[in-house]
């Protein structure tokens, strides 16, 4: 008769592993599957309400709080949940910030009997969408919306980079068809000046203001975090090494921190400077660019990238040090959250001057 005999320890131990992998990944979907159909509900509710509106129209100066409230209740009764007033009209928000999304449906039928298509208009999850509903600005929650979905980032993340000001950061500079172009495409990375942000935000390191830390421990603080760094310098940064040495006529030099980016397919140079930038620094950078690219960088990688990140620059010593053609950057860091109107206000003066050129 046959016996039933133990699996040894490696075995159980791999089939138990399996089988929860399994659980995990299928809970997951079940969990994303219900957030959508979350997004989905709340955005064929607002259509609804706003539709409804539009058709009572003639009694629009009634319409309002006093029906949310009645159907707020009967709907409540119901037991449905997630339908106060206040929802209610956050709902009727989302619809009016995401109508573009009724272009994508039928004419013949009802978004309701649509589902399906809807669905595959959305990519975030609801708590996504709640923080989106708080940009006035059509072009930056697009673009919001396009970096969260790209780049995979949680809510956590869409908040910080959102506080953090990422898209006027990105727009300083750029004329009124490229801050259109950032709120259709996202970021796009081609070209060496494409991952420069002007002020780098490090408000995540907590150090403290004013400057009573040394570059070592600014260096430290960034290897602590250096997942959150990595996002702040934005997208296909792969971190290679911290204090890299390499050694020229018997003299060692170390480069604070070696980054690569995996879209330009180079290597990316930093070295800090806790305080005011000079033009001995830049001329150090071009030192350490230089022996990347004749003896680190293969030939089918691109010019190696300079930024030297500091807490002050001059941009006129850095024009009169650098040549045009240089391959590197003085960006100013920052360890606390940038002023939003401050940074709108740049960006308008940036583009009034355009204008007037």
């Amino acid at each position: 008769m046959p016996t039933n005999t133990p699996l040894a320890t490696a075995d159980l131990h791999n089939l138990v592993h399996d089988l929860s992998r399994v659980h995990v990944a299928l809970q997951g979907r079940a969990a994303r599957s219900v957030d959508l159909a979350l997004v989905v509900r709340n955005w064929l509710f607002g259509w609804s309400l706003v539709h409804h509106q539009k058709a009572v129209k003639d009694r629009a100066s009634t319409y309002g709080k006093a029906v949310l409230e009645q159907v707020s209740l009967q709907m409540s009764q119901q037991g449905i949940k997630g339908v106060s007033p206040t929802s209610l009209r956050q709902y009727r928000n989302f619809y009016l910030a995401f109508e573009k999304i009724q272009q994508t449906l039928s004419a013949e039928s009802p978004p309701g009997e649509q589902i399906d298509t809807l669905w595959r208009q959305f990519s975030l999850g609801w708590s996504h969408y709640v923080v989106l509903l708080t940009i006035d600005d059509p072009d930056a929650r697009a673009f919001y919306e396009l970096e969260a979905r790209q780049n995979s980032w949680g809510v956590r993340e869409l908040k910080r980079q959102l506080a953090a000001s990422l898209f006027e950061r990105l727009a300083l500079g750029r004329n009124k068809a490229d801050i259109k172009q950032l709120g259709k495409d996202g970021q796009i990375i081609s070209q060496p000046k494409d991952i420069i942000k002007n002020p780098y935000v490090l408000e995540f390191l907590d150090l403290p203001e004013p400057h009573s830390y040394s570059e070592h421990e600014l260096e430290t603080a960034i290897i602590n975090r250096i997942e959150t760094f990595l996002l702040e310098l934005g997208k296909g940064f792969l971190f290679e090494a911290r204090q890299k040495r390499f050694t020229f006529d018997d003299d060692h030099f170390y480069v604070d921190l070696v980054f690569y980016n995996r879209l330009l397919k180079c290597y990316v140079l930093i070295d800090l400077k806790r305080d005011k930038l000079t033009h001995q620094d830049l001329g150090q950078m071009q030192m350490y660019v230089n022996y990347f690219d004749r003896h680190v960088k293969t030939p089918d990688e691109s010019p190696t990238i300079g930024i030297v990140l500091c807490h002050r620059k001059n941009d006129a010593l850095v024009e009169l040090t650098l040549p045009d053609n240089a391959n590197i950057y003085a960006a100013k860091y920052q360890l606390y959250l940038p002023s939003k109107d401050e940074l709108r206000a740049q960006i308008q003066a940036s583009l009034d001057l355009q204008d007037n050129s």
